[in-house]
């Protein structure tokens, strides 16, 4: 761990970010063009006084998680990114479809869609990032560990998952999680995260099991599906669907169908303002 250039380059990266880019109000009484260390803590969720120990040289070593944070905060280049890892004495993440940290293109694009809900996912489904119009829309799917963390093995596993969704769609919903699954498996062959997901879920589920067996392969772009939010009800989504250059990273964005669908949405947005003002929620909702 080298603590005087990690101290170093942490506190120039937080100085570069101009706070209209994390979603912060850029006020006429800032001392500094970038963000404050407070604002750091907030969006990475850890203690002020750990970044300012970090920034000074003298806290201890990371974690892998906690520098996973920082780089999403910090909108860190893939580069920036595995520099960071290095400084911290930790070996950087893998390049391919299984790295659990969005690309920071991605991350600003969050950003600036705003209001329009948004997550970035891995190719197997795991949700790297969402910004704030996702979470009240689908819930947290960030805080999940182990398979849970895979929206295909909720769906297969957790009835409280596949409850979210209009049960007249849940069928080709279904479907079309497992063929976007056997679409990497042969993309990503002989990969054993795919495969020991693959064979967990046909350990776990026999619905799984079936639709498997079907050998469908479609790989996931563009869909509409009815979400059944338990505040606001119903809601008729388009889903847009791009896919980086190497298929390792999508962003997905959801935008409403019709009149009654944005309507609510304005009103989650409201409700979410007044009784959740953190950009954290938990829930169950499917994507």
């Amino acid at each position: 761990m080298e603590r005087e250039q990690l101290a170093d380059f942490l506190r120039l990266r937080r100085e570069a970010i101009r706070p209209a880019e994390v979603g912060i109000a850029d006020g006429p009484r800032r001392r500094t063009t970038g963000l404050r260390r407070e604002e750091v803590a907030m969006l990475a969720g850890m203690s002020v006084d750990y970044v300012v120990r970090l920034e000074q040289g003298r806290s201890s070593q990371p974690s892998t998680q906690l520098l996973g944070a920082l780089a999403r905060v910090l909108r860190l280049s893939d580069d920036e990114r595995d520099h960071l890892f290095h400084l911290a004495g930790h070996r950087p993440p893998p390049a391919d479809g299984v790295a659990r940290l969005a690309r920071a293109g991605l991350i600003r694009m969050l950003d600036l869609l705003g209001d329009t809900p948004a997550m970035v996912l891995s190719d197997l489904g795991e949700v790297l990032a969402q910004n704030r119009a996702a979470v009240l829309l689908t819930g947290d799917h960030t805080r999940y560990c182990g398979d849970r963390r895979y929206v295909v093995y909720r769906w297969f596993t957790d009835p409280a998952t596949s409850a979210t969704q209009a049960p007249e769609e849940r069928e080709h919903y279904a479907r079309q999680l497992v063929a976007d699954l056997r679409a990497v498996a042969g993309r990503r062959s002989g990969d054993p995260a795919v495969a020991g997901l693959v064979d967990r879920l046909l350990t776990a589920s026999a619905d799984f099991r079936r639709l498997w067996a079907e050998h469908e392969v479609a790989v996931r772009r563009a869909d509409r599906k009815t979400v059944l939010h338990p505040r606001v009800g119903r809601l008729l989504m388009d889903c847009e669907t791009l896919t980086t250059p190497d298929q390792g990273q999508l962003l997905l964005v959801l935008t409403p169908a019709d009149d009654g669908t944005r309507e609510r949405l304005e009103l989650l947005r409201v409700l979410g303002i007044e009784e959740f003002p953190s950009p954290r929620l938990d829930g169950q909702l499917g994507v």
